[in-house]
């Protein structure tokens, strides 16, 4: 044991739940067969941490402490209920499997990607699959996930609820899919990835922009990915549209935090290493025809990381990728971004009716990029008393104080103040 302060034990415990929670919860889940149980004694182990690493000192090995305790909170938990068998569903497949089931379950072999494939469950809706998946696995919170999938957060944690009850009352068998199943399961494993790195991207909330964590988490679990599956071109496609976004990782902020949009970013200090591999990943997908959502979002991604400046971007070229990306993905967000792209080809005021159109459309609503955008457009055009009510709008639902902050100065620009 090392003795440390209570501010480095504070840091230990954070730094075991950013890179342990998926070993442990994995661990757990074989001893509790249940996740919700699962998930509480693995929470439970992370606060008696605190105490115990503050008086004993952080053990050199973090993982296995709290994978012991956790574990030992289930089985005491199992013990005080003799009858968990018929009141608990049964996530995971009893530790007696033969060899076979113990070969497949080491066909994946970092802990969070078995979690997420074995919680992408067919017998689920695959939004069912996500939405449990970020929740259990990536320990995102039912606002965040719910902002993620732009509906209510009562609205998800209903949706959520009814995903575990569906679990325990169809008794679904929880297991670590065999190799010829992970194909199945794949497109939604390939959503909860992104959308944790959409949600590192953009912090859901806090004064920093972005929660790098979650980016990394994000990028290793994709290179993991695309070392198990290697012929799946979608695969190499989110992992070059992950490299691209996260390249002006150290440019979306100038040095007291203030958001700093693409035109105004420093492209020399970009990661241009990431963005050559993430080119070439691109370039191989879209050589073999019929590119996907993610390898079309890397294609656009790519257009805007390699053009020498905000200005000299191929803003045809981006718009006419976003026409394929609306054909295979029919996405209100993407026909809001095809937007932005039609203001930069054919003006502001091209774009505003499609703009407005999705807002009759109504299922933006509540999604603080349609009232930035509009506002933007409205700025352009010089209507500054209709764009300041839209900032106001925007502003209201910007989730992040770096967000907030730049919408308020541009509001503040353009009212005169």
């Amino acid at each position: 044991m090392i003795r440390r302060s209570t501010t480095t034990v504070e840091e230990a415990v954070a730094d075991a739940h950013r890179h342990e929670w998926a070993t442990v919860l994995s661990s757990t889940v074989s001893a509790a067969r249940d996740f919700d149980l699962a998930e509480e004694c693995v929470q439970e182990a992370y606060v008696e941490a605190l105490e115990a690493w503050s008086r004993d000192g952080v053990p050199h090995r973090p993982g296995a402490w709290l994978t012991t305790v956790a574990r030992r909170k289930a089985l005491d938990a199992l013990r005080r209920e003799q009858t968990f068998r018929s009141k608990l569903p049964l996530l995971v497949e009893p530790e007696d499997t033969d060899q076979g089931d113990r070969d497949d379950d080491a066909a994946v072999p970092d802990d969070q990607l078995k979690l997420i494939f074995t919680c992408c469950h067919p017998a689920l809706s695959q939004e069912a699959q996500i939405a449990l998946t970020l929740r259990l696995v990536c320990g995102m919170s039912t606002t965040d996930i719910a902002r993620a999938f732009l509906v209510s957060e009562s609205t998800m944690a209903a949706r959520l609820t009814r995903a575990k009850k569906k679990i325990s009352t169809a008794r679904i068998p929880y297991r670590v899919p065999r190799a010829d199943e992970l194909a199945d399961r794949l497109d939604a494993v390939l959503t909860v990835i992104y959308l944790l790195c959409a949600a590192g991207h953009t912090a859901p909330s806090g004064d920093q922009l972005m929660s790098e964590d979650l980016v990394d988490r994000a990028l290793d679990l994709t290179r993991t990915l695309v070392t198990l599956m290697p012929r799946e071109r979608e695969v190499q496609g989110l992992l070059a549209l992950i490299l691209l976004t996260n390249a002006r990782r150290a440019t979306r902020v100038n040095d007291t935090g203030r958001l700093l949009p693409l035109m105004n970013q420093d492209r020399t200090a970009w990661d241009h290493a990431a963005i050559d591999e993430a080119h070439q990943l691109v370039v191989e997908a879209l050589r073999e025809g019929s590119p996907g959502r993610y390898t079309l979002q890397a294609a656009i991604a790519a257009l805007h990381a390699t053009a020498p400046s905000y200005a000299e971007t191929d803003w045809p070229r981006v718009l006419a990728f976003y026409d394929r990306l609306l054909a295979v993905w029919p996405s209100p967000v993407v026909a809001l971004n095809r937007a932005i792209a039609v203001a930069m080809v054919e003006g502001p005021a091209a774009a505003l009716p499609e703009i407005e159109a999705l807002e009759r459309d109504g299922r933006l609503v509540g999604y603080r990029y349609l009232p930035s955008t509009k506002a933007d457009l409205l700025r352009r055009l010089g209507r500054h008393p209709e764009a300041v009510a839209a900032y106001r709008t925007a502003l209201d639902l910007a989730p992040n104080d770096a967000e907030r902050q730049f919408l308020a100065t541009r509001m503040a620009e353009i009212s005169g103040r």
